[in-house]
């Protein structure tokens, strides 16, 4: 895939341990294990890590915590995080982060939003989920406004005293999913996490009623790489 392509690129040499935060069910788990990644995959949440265990090779290894709950003591080759980073907390974040990381080890942070490509069944799900939310998108950590050439975590990054060479890179995805297997996407993201269980089984029934049977999707990534430094 050329989302691990690019990480593998930009690492410049041999990555073989790599460290996930907050795996949720694997979906970017397998991408890397499967390569031959020694990968340990972090997930706070116990019925995610169960589903996450179901489906990826059994030398990955899993592990109960939230990031904050990570210690230093192994250091990995590269620190990713596929839609997860934004629920770590900032105190910390990327001292954190680089005492998890070799000198000259890679961090990468990706994804974005899915949606669907045709306009008019886009607005049909913007209408059906107005009531209970006025986005599904994440808002910038840092308030870093959507038209700036580099968004957040790559802005953060550039700040930070760990870490150097920032790159910002876009890979562009269409899928064709299931009605089903979009609100199934839909029901991994924050806004609607957030939610209480009644008003997320209202939204979603309410989003269902206006898909079509298969849903052209929109899936861009945007993915942030930057290198820890060897000197601190």
């Amino acid at each position: 895939m050329e989302l691990f392509d690019r990480v593998m690129e930009y690492a410049g040499r041999p990555i073989r341990t790599a460290l996930e935060v907050g795996a949720g069910t694997g979906k970017a788990t397998r991408l890397f294990a499967r390569r031959g990644i020694a990968v340990t995959a972090t997930e706070p949440d116990g019925d995610m890590l169960a589903e996450l265990r179901k489906h990826v090779p059994a030398r990955v290894r899993t592990v109960r915590a939230a990031f904050e709950d990570l210690r230093p003591g192994e250091s990995y080759g590269l620190v990713y995080a596929a839609a997860a980073l934004h629920w770590t907390n900032p105190e910390g974040r990327w001292s954190r982060t680089a005492a998890l990381l070799e000198p000259g080890g890679v961090f990468a942070s990706f994804g974005g939003p899915v949606q669907p490509a045709d306009p008019a069944v886009e607005e049909a799900v913007r209408a059906a989920r107005a009531p209970f939310l006025e986005s599904d998108g994440v808002p910038s950590p840092d308030g870093t406004p959507p038209e700036h050439d580099m968004q957040w975590p790559g802005t953060e990054l550039q700040r930070s005293e760990w870490f150097t060479d920032v790159r910002q890179s876009m890979i562009g995805r269409r899928l064709t999913m299931s009605a089903r297997d979009y609100i199934g996407q839909l029901s991994t993201i924050s806004a609607y996490l957030i939610l209480p269980a009644s008003e997320q089984e209202q939204v979603f029934r309410q989003i269902m009623r206006v898909l079509p049977e298969t849903v052209e999707i929109a899936a861009d990534i945007t993915l942030h790489l930057a290198r820890r430094r060897y000197a601190q």
